[in-house]
């Protein structure tokens, strides 16, 4: 088998060696005893990284099932890190003099930042500019969306961030604080998204974290609540993930947007990971 370094030198690589690799990495991630920012996970998760944004032609609905398995558990894994890795962050930067000035310490900070323009952009395009209320499900214990957005590209929006962790609300809400004006435009709630139904009418555009619904059926079903209860002519912006990055993320298909009116489907091909898929609630 060739070595992780191999692969990731070269320009493209096939889907058999693509993954072979993924295969080894994940083994050596479940042998972790933790998930906690550390070297070696720091390691291991930046490898797969890389890997996983190589040029490659791989058909992730085609994976052999125990494949499908071994990605769904990584998925999984890949979301517990991520987690932990925000939150991490999330307390070291609130105990600092000015947390929203030193945001770019986070590891995937420039890529947050390069996703929140491209998701502006889009959202430009399709006639969403300046939208007066926001929701972001999903957003963490470091809502870096919600803050790039509001900072930089959003200034008079406010922001109705959704999690169903309360530790991570908590410190989000905690580094939001620092800064007055943001502060006044942000709430953050703790909450099941699947039990949220009315408020959700209340909102010009509503964001969809990629790793809210992990699973195919979760996914269906929190996308087909959202429409249910969303106002008409409402705009949803899901990330979503394409070709190697299926490994990171969980994967959207059109088919699991039923109902809705797809307005514009982007895939990356640089280092920014997920996809955006943005798609409108149809007016009756």
């Amino acid at each position: 088998m060739a070595s992780l370094q191999q692969c990731i030198s070269e320009t493209s690589v096939t889907s058999d060696l693509l993954i072979a690799n993924v295969v080894k990495i994940h083994s050596s991630i479940c042998k972790l005893e933790s998930l906690r920012p550390s070297k070696q996970v720091n390691s291991l998760f930046t490898q797969l990284v890389k890997l996983c944004t190589l040029p490659s032609s791989i058909d992730i609905r085609v994976l052999p099932q125990d494949v499908q398995r071994m990605r769904e558990s990584l998925i999984g894994l890949c979301g517990h890190a991520e987690g932990l890795l925000e939150l991490e962050f999330s307390t070291f930067l609130t105990k600092l003099p000015s947390p929203l000035d030193n945001l770019n310490l986070f590891p995937y900070y420039d890529n947050y930042v390069k996703l929140s323009s491209l998701e502006c952009t889009i959202l430009s395009q399709n006639g969403v500019v300046e939208p007066k209320r926001v929701a972001f499900v999903g957003s963490g214990p470091m809502p870096l969306t919600s803050i790039i957005m509001a900072t930089h590209h959003l200034k008079s929006t406010c922001f109705d961030n959704y999690d169903i962790d309360e530790l991570a609300n908590n410190m989000a809400c905690k580094l939001v604080a620092t800064d007055t004006e943001l502060a006044r435009r942000m709430r953050f709630k703790t909450c099941d998204i699947m039990d949220v139904r009315e408020e959700l009418g209340g909102f010009d555009c509503i964001f969809l974290a990629a790793l809210v619904g992990m699973s195919k059926e979760e996914k269906v079903a929190i996308l087909e609540h959202i429409r249910k209860y969303m106002k008409s002519g409402g705009i949803l912006l899901v990330r979503s993930a394409n070709g190697a990055r299926g490994f990171l993320y969980p994967v959207v298909e059109v088919e699991d947007l039923d109902g809705f009116e797809v307005l514009s489907i982007f895939h990356p091909t640089d280092d920014v990971i997920n996809s955006i898929v943005l798609v409108r609630k149809p007016i009756l």
